[in-house]
């Protein structure tokens, strides 16, 4: 198989894009892959790593604030548009994929012009422009979330689940023990998403020495820009504080709650793993979509949920509790959280670009 796939942004798009690619390689391991992402955004540094061929096109978001900058953005596009289909044309794939942010807007639009193939992935439940945008046009949609399928023609719409939970389940545990952490203890672990996370910052300079509760540890993953001012800051003996940790859901297999934005993928990982979560939903992305995706899982008795404007450590120490010392709510959670999984939705993917390649009704 051939396969030109486009997401770009934020990890909540990427991460998807890359778990689609794993599964077409298990099923077919001679296919060829082309990533068209953006030119200055963490695709451009995260997909290389992983020996996958990357072309890197400037491209901008619509403005909202400063309708000028929207000249420059127009100008992009016609000037992608143009280098997009020699690039499509050359590859010449069975299917081009598009797996979220506003780079898959001209790679979808000119390859479905081109007469080729077409497959849009939504992650959250409240569909991004760019999606919204092609909906029309494109072959076939996937969605995460069951709330997003009426925001697209019912007739070239599945249900497909989120991708990432697949490969959360094949990722390698990391221990409590491998990170210098006591196996023994309750382990709570902080980590936000790319976008929108410095306010949780602040908080968490703020507050860290409070969690000096001896019957549970914590783990704050700050991120790379966060890290240098805080990694001095003297912590009692149950916290710990580290920049990045690679394999994320490898250690959300060794931790008892966690404490989180509410992007897609991540959510996705909850739900596969079956993790304890209070969700903080950024308040900086478009539509609210996390709240939204955070409400999915509180609504089924799945998470519980703190917005951002009502963040206290009393506030936060409480649900902390509400987890830990009842043991119905903790497993009521589990629970709810395994009636909620789609745990083959990369294989989905796969079989449906597969039927759709073969021009089959799908």
């Amino acid at each position: 198989m051939k396969v030109i796939i486009s997401a770009g942004g934020t990890g909540g798009h990427i991460y998807p894009a890359l778990a689609i690619i794993n599964k077409i390689k298990e099923k077919e391991p001679n296919s060829e892959f082309l990533y068209i992402g953006t030119h200055n955004r963490m695709e451009k540094d995260i997909v290389p790593k992983y020996d996958i061929p990357f072309i890197g096109i400037e491209m901008y978001g619509f403005n909202r604030k400063n309708i000028f900058k929207n000249i420059k953005t127009i100008k992009c596009l016609f000037n992608s548009k143009r280098k997009l289909k020699k690039i499509i044309k050359d590859f010449n794939p069975d299917i081009v994929i598009g797996v979220g942010g506003y780079i898959t807007y001209p790679v979808i639009t000119t390859a479905h012009k081109l007469g080729y193939k077409t497959f849009i992935h939504e992650q959250n439940s409240i569909a991004g422009k760019a999606n919204l945008a092609m909906k029309d046009i494109v072959d076939l949609i996937g969605v995460s979330l069951k709330s997003s399928i009426n925001q697209f023609p019912k007739d070239k719409t599945i249900f497909t689940g989120n991708p990432c939970s697949e490969n959360a389940l094949k990722m390698k545990k990391i221990t409590k023990e491998s990170l210098g952490l006591d196996k023994n203890k309750k382990l709570i672990v902080f980590v936000m998403g790319s976008l929108g996370a410095e306010n949780i910052h602040t908080f968490m300079k703020e507050n860290i020495n409070k969690f000096n509760d001896k019957k549970y540890q914590v783990l704050y993953i700050t991120g790379k820009n966060n890290y240098e001012d805080i990694k001095d800051i003297k912590c009692s003996k149950n916290i710990k504080i580290l920049p990045y940790l690679d394999n994320l859901a490898g250690l959300f297999k060794d931790t008892d709650i966690l404490v989180t934005r509410a992007g897609a993928s991540t959510l996705s990982e909850i739900i596969a793993l079956e993790i304890p979560s209070i969700l903080i939903p950024s308040p900086f992305v478009p539509n609210n979509h996390q709240y939204k995706n955070a409400i999915d899982l509180v609504n089924n008795n799945a998470a519980l949920m703190i917005e951002e404007k009502d963040l206290t450590f009393d506030n936060l120490q409480d649900n902390i509790n509400k987890i830990l010392n009842d043991k119905k709510v903790e497993l009521d959670m589990k629970n709810n959280l395994k009636k909620m999984q789609v745990n083959d939705s990369a294989t989905i993917i796969y079989d449906s670009i597969k039927k759709l390649i073969d021009r089959k009704i799908v």
